[in-house]
């Protein structure tokens, strides 16, 4: 078992290191809202999402999904081995180690989070072919679970004391930015996740409805930015907007052109949509995370 713990060249691809800096914005937030931040901590809570927890989820998943076909950032994915397996699964057991120094919370997270992305992606339970509850997996844990359990490791308090209203809505609004996301990643796979038995969210939507379903989630996240900022300062709502339009028209523009041929809703256009919708979120949570420092 132990040669195993070395991973081969393909077992590092698809630990995806790069898809999981995606999710950067949610912790950026997180950052920019804890009210006072530890930066020791705060690296290696960093650390632990971003370099063992999130890809070890990946590599996890991509080991029973076997794919043969293009993935998020593989064209061509590589034929998954053991060590994939095996590595996937010390990576998560370091993460959940190294979250014992921050706090046992947080460490009970990392461990969560664990435990539900072998749920979504195990044979045995492989939520990911159920429509409505593998939606509801990354609309939690990848959203909320992630800025609520970040927020209060940062900010060095129980997150069963921190419950108030402010707190509640940045949750929400990151899970709905998660959310907005999720089908358009998939609506390029219909035929290969068809074929393993997953009954995906766009399945389900189809075309059109992945992404009438994306454009209402992305909506109700700007109404509640809206209502996040409204008793700060607006001037945090009116940047937002402003990150958001390259994703706006960008969506706009592939919705049109799904809607002129399906062969459109393909991988490139979907990693088009990833890079653009990562980078305008991460431009503008950055942007917040840095204002927070230097202030």
């Amino acid at each position: 078992m132990l040669k195993h713990l070395i991973p081969t060249r393909s077992a590092i691809a698809h630990l995806r290191f790069v898809f999981s800096l995606f999710l950067l914005p949610v912790f950026c937030f997180a950052y920019s809202q804890a009210p006072q931040i530890i930066t020791g901590k705060a690296v290696l809570i960093f650390f632990i999402w971003h370099f063992l927890a999130f890809p070890a989820s990946n590599g996890y998943n991509s080991y029973f999904d076997r794919d043969e076909d293009s993935i998020g950032l593989l064209e061509k994915p590589p034929a998954v081995d053991i060590s994939l397996y095996y590595f996937s699964i010390f990576i998560e057991a370091l993460a959940f180690l190294l979250g014992l120094f921050i706090s046992w919370q947080f460490a009970a997270a990392v461990l969560l989070y664990g435990i539900m992305s072998k749920l979504y992606s195990h044979p045995s339970t492989r939520l990911k072919k159920y429509p409505v509850i593998s939606f509801l997996t990354v609309f939690i844990f990848q959203g909320c679970f992630i800025y609520w359990t970040t927020y209060t490791a940062l900010a060095g308090v129980s997150i069963f004391n921190k419950w108030d209203t402010h707190f509640i809505i940045a949750g929400v609004i990151s899970s709905l930015l998660i959310g907005a996301s999720y089908p358009l990643t998939q609506v390029y796979q219909h035929e290969e996740d068809s074929s393993r038995g997953d009954r995906t969210l766009s399945i389900v939507l189809g075309y059109k409805g992945s992404f009438i379903f994306s454009g209402a989630l992305f909506a109700t996240a700007i109404a509640l930015t809206f209502i996040y900022w409204h008793h700060i300062s607006l001037l945090p709502f009116y940047v937002f907007l402003v990150c958001s339009a390259p994703v706006f028209i960008f969506f706009n523009y592939w919705f049109y052109l799904v809607g002129k041929s399906t062969a459109n809703a393909n991988y490139k256009n979907a990693m088009r949509m990833n890079f653009i919708s990562a980078g305008c979120m991460l431009l503008y949570f950055g942007g917040l995370m840095v204002v927070r420092i230097f202030s």
